[in-house]
């Protein structure tokens, strides 16, 4: 890790130590395209840094301390860890604008995004980190971001103000454990968040729906992402505290963080679809977690959550694991959020949940309820549970969070839907 020359496909990797608030380089990361079009990503932990007494791994699965030189073809060349820390969707269409280029490169991406993305990771082209931020956007300038974020989303040109520059450079959270909805980090006195913005073109308030549903999944036993909502200029937007950093009077702890997508060992695409199993993710959370008895039964109680309020974009990117110290675990719930299908009988999760597949169904969370370490009777008595729960309170808790009378009406269907209780196993895919 010396100072050579380093070519456009090279950055190294920086990590926030466990109880520190300054990076250190970690190692280095390169992509190569061979003669055939095959992308090829490389890292290899630093030399200094697997001398350090504290070293810790960039995640539990694919990057062990280890001095040899990983390499993978999979996503693009990009580690999954890696990837985690890559702005999502909506980050990536904010550096797409600032940049001004339709389809940058991964590791544009990388770089480009700020240093508030996801997790304790970094990435730069000096071997020496820079300084992490001392100074985020706070909750008074939200108003500000909506417009441009409006406009971003409208694909307009922005409006003539000098701080925008500033202000997509804020936009441009690395976050990727979200989406495509609109989002900024901001700072108050209790710390960090995720600002999410309404839409124009969404069904209902979804920043007071969101809302809601943390709360109602609160009630249900579920560990949640601290949240509420703030009027902005009229506008509500939903604040989500951000669970892998810590605010101290040194500056901020970081949390490593990797996604579910990961942990599975698996992509966005549908060629990778075989591998979004709620059952195959709560094997790896047996593996990879220092209490697996807990967390598997956690991710068990979300899995039930989620079938009970429809919420069917549960994909692998909404579940993720965190490691404030060594140990991992599975972090608190977010991005829960309500559909509303057509079908009454037959609702699917993105992810397979039992014998029968995605069925939402009772049946089907049950079928495999030992590989969350789970007494047949008392995973019974979560899904009961939970289930009167979710039927008896969700409309008095989203009316109590501010949802309307008229969202409520808009969203009833998709809580405890007729088919939740319909026997059967459903068409018998994969779990």
């Amino acid at each position: 890790m010396g100072e050579a020359r380093r070519a456009p496909g090279e950055c190294f990797v920086y990590i926030t130590l466990p109880g520190q608030t300054e990076p250190v380089t970690a190692g280095r990361f390169t992509l190569t395209v061979d003669r055939r079009g095959t992308t090829e990503g490389r890292f290899v932990y630093g030399r200094s840094y697997l001398k350090r007494p504290n070293a810790v791994s960039l995640d539990p699965v694919e990057l062990k301390l280890s001095p040899r030189t990983y390499a993978t073809a999979a996503l693009g060349g990009v580690f999954g860890a890696l990837r985690d820390a890559s702005p999502d969707f909506w980050g990536r269409r904010v550096i797409q604008r600032y940049l001004g280029k339709a389809q940058p490169g991964e590791m544009e991406y990388l770089l480009h995004s700020p240093d508030d993305r996801a997790g304790a990771l970094g990435f730069g082209l000096n071997q020496t980190p820079p300084a992490p931020r001392r100074a985020f956007n706070q909750t008074l300038d939200l108003a500000k971001v909506q417009v441009i974020a409006d406009a971003i989303v409208a694909e307009e040109e922005l409006p003539a103000d000098g701080a925008h520059e500033q202000v997509e450079s804020l936009l441009m959270i690395g976050t990727s454990m979200g989406g495509a909805r609109p989002k900024a980090v901001v700072e108050d006195a209790a710390g960090l968040w995720i600002a999410k913005f309404n839409r124009p073109d969404d069904n209902w308030n979804s920043a007071r729906v969101e809302n809601a549903m943390l709360i109602l999944a609160r009630t249900c036993g579920l560990t949640t992402a601290e949240s509420r909502v703030a009027d902005v200029a009229g506008r509500d937007v939903l604040l989500i505290k951000r669970f892998d950093r810590e605010r101290t009077q040194a500056g901020y702890l970081r949390s490593r963080m990797i996604s579910a997508l990961t942990l599975l060992r698996a992509e966005d695409t549908d060629r990778s679809r075989d591998k979004w199993s709620y059952v195959f993710l709560a094997e790896e959370v047996r593996r990879v977690c220092a209490e697996p008895a807990r967390n598997a039964a956690e991710l068990f109680r979300r899995m039930c959550f989620n079938a009970l309020i429809s919420n069917i974009d549960d994909h692998p990117r909404n579940h993720a694991l965190v490691a404030k110290q060594a140990d991992w675990k599975l972090s608190p719930a977010y991005d829960l959020t309500p559909s509303v299908p057509v079908s009454r009988d037959r609702r699917d999760l993105a992810m397979g949940c039992g014998d029968a597949g995605r069925f939402a169904n009772a049946e089907n969370l049950l079928s495999q309820s030992a590989r969350f370490l789970l007494e047949r009777d008392d995973a019974s008595a979560i899904v009961d549970a939970m289930e009167a729960q979710v039927r008896g309170a969700w409309h008095a808790t989203a009316r109590a969070a501010g949802v309307s009378e008229r969202d409520c009406e808009k969203i009833a269907s998709a809580f405890a839907y007729p088919g939740f209780r319909q026997a059967g196993r459903g068409d018998g895919s994969s779990a």
